[in-house]
């Protein structure tokens, strides 16, 4: 009876271990691997309980959300031999966690380490195809494109997405930065100045246009002004002519414009006219009007 009861109890007990070892739980971030005789038989992708056969299969556990993995500063060669450094990240998940297992043993560091040589070698084929200058102005998204493109071809085979990589410092050595930028500031100066000297050839184009296109009008206004002035004076001969026309108004006129010359050689100081006796001016001083009628 008391060997019984043993049994039962060890029988209890192995049940209740088979329950629990034959329950698998998989959360929401994680990817469950099941594993026979240390061959990986299949994925849990989903979260949730599954079941697996006690003893014989075991677990292993990777991680499903992003990972972010920061490199080393390396040094490395532009096209024209210049040295450059870069210290970059990358952003990556499992994308195929059964690939993952197989090629890489299941292991997140030698993931990592691929990447870096990926990663490494890829930013210094880009680097190495572009000269200096091209280089510092490319990272606004040009150098983190060639990269991307190289390395997301090579990480597939392991299961690995890249997902981004990003340059956090891509500088200069200490002991040739001085020198780059004072060359970058002499070529800015000269552009400036290119386009300044530009400026101004323009302007003194416009200028001389200007000034030619203001001589030109005020000569034709000059000349529009003799043009009105003499017919202003030919229509008042016209009407000269029609008022003093006849032999009486005629006299009379030339005697008007006789007082005219007389009076405007009277002008200023110490002015002496001679006259002869018989002129109709003097006959007029002396009150001889009646004679010049």
């Amino acid at each position: 009876m008391k060997r019984k009861k043993v049994l039962a109890v060890a029988a209890g007990v192995v049940a209740v271990f088979a329950a629990l070892t034959s329950v698998t739980v998989t959360k929401q971030n994680e990817y469950k691997l099941i594993r026979q005789f240390g061959k990986v038989q299949r994925v849990i992708d989903k979260p949730g309980i599954s079941l697996r056969v006690p003893l014989m299969e075991t677990t292993a556990t990777l991680p499903k959300q992003t990972l972010l993995y920061d490199l080393a500063p390396s040094d490395v060669i532009t096209r024209d031999k210049k040295t450059m450094i870069t210290d970059s990240y990358v952003i990556w998940r499992i994308s195929d966690p059964l690939k993952f297992a197989r090629t890489l043993n299941s292991s997140i560091e030698n993931g990592e380490s691929r990447i870096n040589t990926a990663v490494y070698n890829a930013t210094k084929n880009a680097i190495s195809s572009m000269s200096q200058d091209e280089v510092i102005t490319s990272r606004d998204g040009e150098l983190a494109d060639m990269v991307m493109g190289s390395v997301d071809d090579n990480m597939e085979q392991y299961g690995i997405e890249v997902m981004l990589f990003d340059t956090k410092q891509l500088d200069l050595p200490d002991d040739n930065k001085e020198a780059v930028y004072e060359r970058m500031i002499s070529e800015r100066d000269n552009i400036a100045a290119t386009y300044k000297a530009e400026g101004s050839s323009e302007a003194k184009v416009i200028r001389n246009t200007t000034d030619k296109e203001v001589a030109i009008q005020i000569s034709e206004a000059k000349k529009q002004a003799e043009i009105l002035e003499a017919q202003g004076e030919q229509e008042y001969m016209k009407i000269l002519a029609g008022a003093y026309g006849e032999e009486g108004r005629s006299d009379f006129y030339s005697f008007v414009r006789s007082l005219d010359a007389l009076k405007n050689s009277m002008k200023g100081e110490d002015k002496t006219v001679i006259l002869s006796p018989d002129s109709p001016i003097a006959q007029i001083f002396q009150g001889n009007v009646g004679s010049v009628e």
